[in-house]
């Protein structure tokens, strides 16, 4: 597991004990784009967030990778696959099918 670290993102009338366990709750998936040197953005990385929080820094699952000019899967798999599934999604088979792809 990967963490990011989260700081307080309102005034002093919310605490950071408040705001961060409902942001892990609330985000399924983060995609990280950066923008390369030839002015192209990329998805750097995607990670899956489950919803664990230790010590206000919330715990993701890398699903892909950005190892050099590749993107790579990882073998992670988003938390929660029941809110795919309710939308006619099967995660499993959508990672299965990129699997191979490099």
């Amino acid at each position: 597991m990967t963490h990011i670290p989260f700081g307080v993102l309102a005034g002093d009338n919310i605490s950071a004990r408040f705001v961060v366990p409902t942001v892990a709750s609330s985000v399924d998936l983060v995609v990280h784009l950066g923008l390369g040197p030839d002015g192209v953005r990329r998805v750097n990385e995607i990670v899956a967030v489950p919803g664990r929080v230790e010590a206000d820094v919330i715990e993701v699952e890398p699903i892909f990778v950005r190892e050099g000019a590749e993107l790579r899967r990882t073998g992670g798999v988003p938390a929660r696959t029941e809110r795919y599934e309710r939308v006619g999604i099967d995660i499993h088979q959508v990672l299965a099918s990129t699997a191979g792809e490099r």
